[in-house]
């Protein structure tokens, strides 16, 4: 198990990323924007550096659902390696079986 900080502070990360998403992206259209002035362009990337740092979308960590292991996490199912292994011999994830040759 990973220790609950990091997963509470990875979820507070999910909640602000979530919460400044449609505001970043309008700055950094504005940014992108070769037809706005430089002084625009320059006062977007001004109001970006405001946002917190934390509310970019790349500080996000991919943890595992159950354990918050941040490591060997499959994204589709939010899983790490090892509980994806235990939930598939167990039977718990639908269609996954066990390979036999």
């Amino acid at each position: 198990m990973a220790k609950t900080s990091s997963v509470e502070k990875n979820k507070r990360r999910e909640k602000l990323s979530a919460q400044y998403a449609a505001k970043r992206a309008k700055l950094k259209a504005a940014i992108k924007n070769k037809d706005a002035s430089p002084e625009e362009r320059f006062e977007a990337v001004l109001k970006l550096a405001e946002l917190p740092r934390n509310s970019a979308k790349i500080r996000v960590r991919n943890r595992c659902e159950i354990t918050g292991r941040p490591r060997a996490v499959y994204r589709k199912l939010k899983l790490s390696r090892n509980m994806l292994r235990e939930l598939a011999s167990m039977g718990q994830i639908p269609g996954m079986v066990k390979s036999s040759w």
